[in-house]
């Protein structure tokens, strides 16, 4: 299993309702793409330009793949990715 933890900031505020719609529309594709064991995106309480996406994934082949599907490829690389900066961490569950 490869999990991922993706911290993305919205860079100019007026945005973040943009954002917020866009990555619930990734987070709904993304779930029923082959190899995704759990796709959740949170949006911050302490600070509204953030969000964070947890991302479970049962191969690297499975994250390969969703970098080449619907979801990454018409949502997330050209609409979302634009109006944020973002940190990926991968990350191996305790």
């Amino acid at each position: 299993m490869f999990h991922l933890n993706v911290i993305i900031t919205v860079t100019d505020p007026s945005d973040v309702p943009a954002v917020r719609e866009l990555l619930i529309q990734q987070g709904e594709h993304s779930r029923k793409e082959p190899g995704c064991a759990r796709f959740e995106v949170y949006h911050s309480t302490a600070d509204p330009t953030k969000f964070i996406l947890n991302e479970h994934w049962e191969s690297q082949e499975a994250i390969d793949a969703h970098r080449k599907a619907y979801a990454y490829t018409n949502i997330y690389q050209p609409k979302v990715l634009p109006l944020v900066t973002r940190e990926g961490h991968p990350s191996n569950l305790l």
